[in-house]
C-alpha cells in the first residue's frame, strides 16, 4: 500500500474535488463521496489492498 504522495497533479486533484462539491448540501456532498470512494475502490480492484485502506484509514490521527 502506498502512504506516500503518489499525485501527478495533487494540487489539481484537490481543486477538482473542491469544485465537485460547489452548491451541494451536506447530504450531496456526503453521497458525492461515496460513490466517488466506490469508483476509486473499482479501480484499484485488489480486496486485500483495499481493506489495508481501509484499516490505514481508520488508524489516521484526527479523527
Amino acid at each position: 500500500m502506498k502512504t506516500q504522495p503518489n499525485f501527478q497533479d495533487a494540487d489539481g486533484f484537490y481543486e477538482q474535488l473542491l469544485d465537485a462539491h460547489t452548491g451541494l448540501s451536506e447530504a450531496e456532498s456526503q453521497l458525492l463521496n461515496a460513490r466517488l470512494v466506490l469508483l476509486l475502490a473499482n479501480q484499484v480492484g485488489d480486496a486485500r489492498l483495499l481493506a489495508e485502506c481501509i484499516a490505514a484509514a481508520r488508524d489516521l490521527p484526527g479523527r
